[in-house]
């Protein structure tokens, strides 16, 4: 970077240190989370909920592999953190087998229903309503994992989620506010969802309350017993269903709250077995999902241009290496918008992860001075103007790993529960580029690779990744987000890579985004956050603050030693458990 760089920034702010904290050789306690890193030479889980993080710990205790604990931690956690564990959504599952065949992505992300249109909102966005939600792909995507590396019964992985809806469990702290703050919001009107989510008597959710949920303990039985098939077909089609079947109930739902998905959607939807994006960065293998998220090509894209640059000559959270990252992600995401979208309807004209292709957007990079957004597609018209998600991580004692983010796109999706069957639906129709031909300086996206049409899947940020090292797994993260899915995991990886941090060190670092428009860099509020935008500043950046980026739990493995390390990020709540 140059002197004249160098100098502009020194006059003011002086380098922050770079974090170097040490992992504990056992678990690290920390106030509210519980057990939030731990080491372990057998199979390690971690997710946001600790109740979801004992059922896959039991699964890969009982003899299951990887898969078979992502299965049991996914509908566990449809119970357990309703805010975004779901079988009313979807997501990606990238599996990293330990017998040296190839990795794979399962895709059940959602699809637009067939009475979907490109101009439905156009007008705006009711994201509250029933016309928001996508043909829900969670359940598909879970039996598709299983089918193709599970070992134990289906019923044995679904049957803990069926315990913890039925019996109920205790609600932590950050359960309880999180059901309080969404209750106590006046845009929540769903009947159904109040009923199921209040206590009893009204009051508000306390640590150590129990919650039970019936109607989705029914809904999650009818899956272990009769199949996934329960959820897609009704009971006309299942001679082994003697009453309404959770398709039957949604179906309805549909009629009721005018939705748009119907029995066909259901029977139609299937979840598919991709090959993952990969990508290389000072020596380490990347892999993460391909279209349609946009995660895999956005990281890769991201992290080639970043490979040019001497990245550790400065501390992570200097405004050198700040101003790099945002250049970098910047123009990832000016791509994104340009050329990404479901790649059964869209067709990918230039292929952005090469590194060639980072080597000519590098040439626009000062260092210097910000770039402005707007000059990096002059053929994307602009006009002018008068997100919820969870990841987990698991890997067995044979190494076998598992990167797993899935969704109900806002805190607890369109607020809509299907009445009997106690699951809530997503709001995922809104992550299709809503007003066609119309992008703004505000962030609103309108090309044509991400526009509505039936039966396409809408454009995600969701980012699982894993990181190889000779062929074996040496990182397991992702994150919740919405945009920022991506360069919360960027950060993992480079502070992982570049600057060698600790496992605990590489979640902690300060988060920072850019996704193009709008033309700003958030960083994370911390303490020497002013001091740092400042900086940013005198670049010639715009800066906001967030008060938290990202959710990133996450699995360092000792390529050396073996050890693995599970980190639950403190950002929200979280558990890292492991076998002993």
């Amino acid at each position: 970077m140059t002197n004249m760089f160098v100098h502009r920034v020194r006059a003011i702010v002086p380098y922050l240190a770079c974090l170097h904290l040490l992992l504990a050789n056992s678990t690290r306690l920390d106030a509210g989370n519980g057990e939030i890193t731990v080491e372990s030479k057998g199979g390690v889980v971690v997710c946001v909920s600790p109740p979801a993080a004992e059922v896959g710990l039991a699964v890969l205790k009982s003899g299951g592999n990887a898969v078979d604990a992502a299965v049991a931690v996914g509908f566990a956690q449809a119970v357990t953190w309703p805010e975004a564990g779901n079988i009313g959504g979807g997501g990606f599952m990238l599996v990293c087998p330990a017998n040296g065949k190839e990795p794979v992505v399962v895709d059940y992300r959602e699809v637009a229903p067939q009475k979907a249109t490109k101009e439905m909102f156009a007008k705006g966005i009711d994201w509250q309503s029933a016309k928001t939600a996508g043909v829900p792909g969670t359940v598909r995507g879970l039996e598709l994992a299983h089918k193709k590396f599970g070992k134990k019964p289906w019923k044995d992985l679904v049957m803990p989620a069926v315990k913890l809806a039925e019996d109920g469990f205790t609600v932590n702290a950050a359960l309880a506010k999180s059901l309080n703050e969404v209750l106590s919001d006046p845009k929540t009107t769903n009947a159904e969802f109040r009923k199921t989510f209040s206590r009893k008597d009204d009051a508000k959710w306390q640590n150590g309350d129990t919650l039970r949920q019936p109607n989705l303990g029914r809904t999650l039985r009818v899956i272990a017993e009769v199949g996934p098939d329960a959820f897609y077909h009704n009971k006309d089609l299942l001679l082994r269903v003697d009453s309404k079947t959770p398709a039957d109930l949604l179906e309805a739902e549909m009629t009721f709250s005018n939705g748009l998905i119907t029995s066909k959607d259901l029977v139609n939807y299937k979840a598919i077995e991709r090959q993952p994006i990969r990508g290389t960065y000072r020596g380490f293998e990347i892999l993460a999902p391909p279209p349609p998220s946009s995660g895999g090509i956005t990281l890769i894209e991201t992290l080639n241009i970043l490979e040019n640059f001497e990245v550790k000559k400065h501390p992570w959270n200097s405004p050198e290496t700040t101003h790099l990252v945002a250049e970098a992600m910047r123009r990832a995401f000016c791509d994104r918008a340009r050329y990404l979208g479901d790649p059964d309807f869209t067709k990918f004209t230039v292929n952005t992860t090469t590194k060639e292709y980072a080597k000519k957007l590098i040439k626009g990079i000062d260092l210097t001075k910000a770039t402005r957004s707007d000059t990096l597609a002059p053929e994307i018209e602009l006009s002018k103007e008068s997100n919820d998600t969870t990841h987990f991580s698991i890997i067995d004692k044979d190494g076998m790993a598992v990167s797993n983010t899935y969704t109900l796109e806002n805190a607890y999706g369109c607020r809509v529960v299907v009445r009997g069957a106690g699951y809530i639906l997503n709001n995922e129709m809104t992550d299709f580029n809503p007003r066609p031909g119309v992008t703004t300086r505000t962030g609103i996206i309108g090309t044509e690779p991400n526009q509505i049409a039936p039966g396409k899947r809408m454009l995600s940020s969701m980012c699982p990744t894993i990181v190889l090292k000779d062929n074996k797994p040496i990182l397991i993260t992702g994150s919740p987000g919405g945009r920022t899915i991506i360069n919360t995991v960027l950060g993992v990886v480079v502070n992982t890579i570049d600057y060698e941090a600790g496992g605990r060190a590489a979640i902690d670092a300060p988060r920072l985004h850019h996704q193009w428009f709008p033309d700003r860099i958030v960083i994370e509020e911390r303490p020497d956050a002013a001091k740092l935008s400042a900086a940013l500043k005198m670049l010639g950046h715009t800066v906001a603050k967030s008060a938290q980026q990202g959710d990133a739990h996450t699995i360092r493995i000792d390529p050396k030693t073996g050890m693995r390390t599970g980190i639950a990020d403190h950002r929200r709540d979280g558990k890292a458990l492991g076998e002993q």
